[in-house]
């Protein structure tokens, strides 16, 4: 189970092809509203990655490209989520899998603040990035668990799907799930992509929250409007980091919307 990435899918080929690519907590838990939204819209494919400690960004793509040919999909639209669009760029500059169309939510090229991350990790190293990792990703402590459950269903108030699998996801966050999660954050401090997406061929689009501390969108923003000529819309809208949770409504409605502005 810690090294076998897993894929489900909904829907029939006769759609266009929406590839999931989760955050930093790397399931498919919390995604259940957003999943209904789009549904008898798109196939609509979802993927939970390995509790790894190993693996690169590289070996992350290589094993979502092995995942898709499996299962007969050869192109389709990449949907990063926060730590998705990390892989969702190794995924492009592999450039076996024929990218209909990029979408971030949440996401960014390089994270705004990698060199402070990359700074912490080299002067307090993993003690840095486990602290880093239970501010952004609290759940991952049991003892705020509790806490979590309390507040989700206070956010979450509106999505019955997501709802549904807070349970499982908090039993989702085992130890390694933690480490697995800090692995992730350190693959981000050495990632860069700038490359990758100025040469990009397909259109892109950028979807994120009002409220986000952890990938502020005005700097991801800016810089995609500089360097990315394919960059087609950014766009924000009332929720928070986890924009596809939060607002899974109104994300399913505009990224359909850009989808079918692009579709043949």
């Amino acid at each position: 189970m810690a090294e076998k990435l897993q894929l489900r899918i909904y829907g029939d080929n006769s759609f266009p092809t929406l590839i999931y690519l989760p955050g930093l907590h790397g399931d498919w838990t919390l995604i259940g509203s957003f999943r209904k939204a789009v549904a008898g819209k798109v196939r609509f494919v979802e993927m939970t990655y390995p509790r790894t400690l190993t693996w690169s960004l590289d070996d992350y793509a290589a094993a979502i490209e092995n995942a898709l040919s499996e299962n007969g999909i050869s192109n389709g639209w990449l949907l990063g989520e926060s730590f998705g669009s990390q892989p969702l760029w190794a995924l492009v500059a592999r450039g076996n899998f024929q990218t209909k169309g990029i979408i971030l939510a949440g996401g960014f090229v390089q994270l705004p603040m990698y060199r402070l991350l990359q700074l912490a990790e080299r002067v307090a190293g993993n003690i840095a990035l486990s602290l880093l990792t239970q501010i952004i990703f609290p759940v991952t402590n049991k003892m705020l668990a509790w806490l979590y459950v309390k507040l989700a269903r206070v956010r979450f108030r509106h999505s019955s799907e997501t709802l549904a699998k807070i349970n499982e996801f908090i039993e989702r966050r085992t130890p390694l799930d933690f480490h697995a999660a800090r692995h992730r954050l350190h693959l981000i401090a050495g990632s860069n992509f700038c490359e990758t997406a100025k040469n990009a061929k397909v259109p892109i689009f950028a979807l994120t929250g009002w409220l986000d501390p952890i990938v502020p969108w005005f700097i991801v923003r800016r810089w995609l409007r500089k360097y990315c000529p394919m960059l087609c819309d950014y766009r924000v809208i009332r929720g928070d980091h986890a924009i596809l949770v939060s607002a899974p409504k109104e994300a399913a409605k505009q990224i359909l919307e850009w989808m079918r502005s692009f579709t043949i």
